[in-house]
């Protein structure tokens, strides 16, 4: 089950290929699922227009359940990315993994842990952002000092917490999903008999699997907003 990464280095900066091209995959077609929706817009959509608008009503039930449209509405488009990115990542590995020369390259991208974390640090950074930018530096810099002046040192350590929380659960989940896969595949390699045996859990968890990523991809996008919520609502 272990596999090594190709790595390159560029400018002092260590890259692992896999990801570069997992996260380029996951892109395009994301890019490509929104280009061919929007491709012939018609007012009785059908297909895949249907299925991007059914897309966004989601989304937008996601942020009307944690802030005002007024302050959510800016949003949208954050969200609507998230959730097809996150959801594209997640099912990259399930259907197969490609190994060459004992180096993984095909996998899901939210499987590796660098990958989630970068998602959490940039998430995390712009509900700051824009708490800053709606707010003003004094009222949200305040917020930390709210309800009581000592509790600034607790305040800095939940948004770390929020920052590792939100990566690895994505991480775990995913990661943990495409070991047991890659076990039940090794059953082939054990005889016939166990071949056998495994293909029914194999199909069950895949089928598992793919329920466990569009959740995942959900409580990302839903936690997303509810940190931004946080951030920007001035009733919290």
């Amino acid at each position: 089950m272990e596999h090594g990464a190709v790595t390159a280095d560029f400018l002092g900066l260590t890259f692992n290929l896999s990801n570069v091209l997992m996260i380029t995959v996951s892109s395009v077609i994301v890019f490509l699922i929104a280009v061919l929706a929007t491709r012939t817009l018609s007012m009785r959509p059908g297909g895949m227009q249907n299925f991007l608008e059914w897309v966004v009503d989601f989304v937008k039930g996601i942020i009307n359940s944690t802030m005002d449209w007024h302050t959510g509405g800016r949003f949208l488009a954050l969200g609507l990315t998230l959730i097809m990115y996150i959801f594209v990542a997640n099912m990259l590995g399930l259907p197969f993994a490609v190994v060459v020369d004992h180096n993984l390259w095909w996998k899901s991208p939210t499987a590796d842990p660098t990958i989630t974390l970068t998602l959490a640090v940039m998430v995390v950074a712009l509900s700051h952002y824009y708490g800053v930018r709606m707010k003003g530096f004094k009222e949200y810099g305040s917020e930390f000092f709210k309800p009581m002046k000592f509790l600034f040192p607790l305040k800095i350590i939940e948004e770390f917490a929020n920052t590792l929380t939100l990566g690895l659960r994505l991480y775990g989940n995913i990661f943990a999903g495409e070991m047991l896969l890659g076990l039940l595949v090794g059953l082939t390699k054990m005889g016939i008999f166990a071949g056998v045996l495994g293909i029914f859990p194999l199909i069950v968890w895949q089928g598992f699997s793919v329920f466990v990523g569009a959740i995942q991809a959900f409580i990302f996008t839903m936690l997303t907003m509810v940190y931004l919520a946080h951030k920007v609502s001035h009733d919290h």
